[in-house]
């Protein structure tokens, strides 16, 4: 069991309050959770949403936000199998029950019953965080892949990973158009080429699409661009991994006909959808919405192998006592690459 004891963790009281690091008592696990003492966390842009009032699943307060994670088993509940203290672990951000009708299916990214750190509970900006129905959800981390990098993997990286190949079904020699080149864009631009496809990213930030072409996309373009254009046709994939409704309409605006639009970002409102384009290019309107732990070899072992470089867009590591104001300011400006939070203020690069 977990000792009676305080933890450090960021908090806030009410949707747009302060953030402030507090500390708290430490959590225990639910008889069929664990407790994961967090090494590394990835600061997103859901985080910034949910502490704006934009996410239906907070309800209760005082709230730890956080979702991307990587660490260390320290405790597991009773009926817990799969698991000891002291296993290397990372999490999808969906924590699915394994028991409902979708996880009968496999869809564990849309469980009936999920849970997510940071949003439905306690989350992981704090020095240990409890996950749920750990035997369905927590993936060993292979010795290859360190701490800082598994924390990007939770979220965006796996988000875009399941949005590229299996959502928006991308093959080799396609034109996907990536929509805002932060973390997720970032990680779907990367994906798309390792598989074959040519892509072209667009962004306002100049850093933003030099990050792009690093990673692979064959064209970088600003905002508003004409995709079609540059791609002779237009995209047969496009991806808005912003969240926006400019974002999202260039996105569907982009595509060639019987195209296919991925929603990967969050939108705050209900965006203005061209519906004429759809109907006129009879075109596809996917929704990307995580990926199941199960799925998580795959992607694990191109890791391993070096063709996905998902540390290669962490930009900066930061302690706790400075996710208070890095999280304010996403509201302000929109960083390109990953800021990754270390708990115990241990930021040697490729620690963990």
């Amino acid at each position: 069991m977990v000792s009676l004891s305080l933890v450090r963790a960021v908090l806030y009281d009410d949707f747009r309050e302060p953030l402030t690091l507090r500390t708290v008592p430490d959590p225990a696990p639910a008889p069929h959770g664990a407790v994961v003492r967090v090494q590394a966390s990835g600061l997103c842009r859901s985080d910034w949403h949910g502490w704006m009032g934009h996410d239906p699943d907070i309800r209760r307060f005082p709230h730890v936000p956080g979702h991307e994670l990587a660490g260390v088993v320290e405790a597991v509940g009773a009926d817990v199998r799969r698991w000891r203290p002291g296993d290397r672990v990372t999490v999808p951000f969906v924590c699915a029950c394994g028991t409902c009708e979708q996880c009968a299916r496999g869809q564990h990214q849309v469980c009936d019953r999920q849970t997510q750190p940071g949003f439905t509970h306690w989350g992981s900006f704090a020095e240990l965080v409890a996950l749920d129905w750990a035997d369905v959800n927590l993936v060993g981390l292979p010795t290859e892949v360190d701490a800082t990098t598994a924390a990007g993997l939770g979220c965006r990286f796996a988000t875009a990973y399941r949005a590229v190949l299996q959502v928006g079904r991308v093959r080799a020699g396609e034109w996907v158009a990536v929509h805002g080149c932060g973390g997720v864009g970032l990680s779907a631009v990367m994906i798309a080429a390792a598989t074959g496809a040519r892509v072209v990213a667009v962004d306002p930030a100049d850093e933003a699409l030099a990050l792009a072409r690093a990673a692979g996309a064959e064209l970088a373009v600003p905002a508003g661009s004409d995709v079609r254009a540059a791609t002779g046709g237009g995209a047969h994939v496009s991806l808005d991994a912003i969240g926006g409704q400019d974002a999202c309409r260039a996105s569907i605006g982009s595509l060639r006909k019987h195209g296919r639009h991925v929603q990967v970002g969050l939108q705050p409102q209900p965006p203005r959808v061209p519906m004429d384009l759809v109907i006129s290019r009879e075109l596809e309107l996917l929704g990307a919405h995580g990926m199941a732990a199960h799925a998580y070899p795959e992607m694990l072992g191109l890791v391993q192998r070096g063709d996905l470089n998902p540390g290669a867009f962490i930009r900066r590591q930061i302690g706790l006592d400075e996710v208070p104001a890095a999280l304010a300011a996403m509201g302000e400006r929109y960083e390109p690459g990953v800021t990754i939070v270390r708990p115990r203020d241990d930021r040697a690069p490729g620690a963990g």
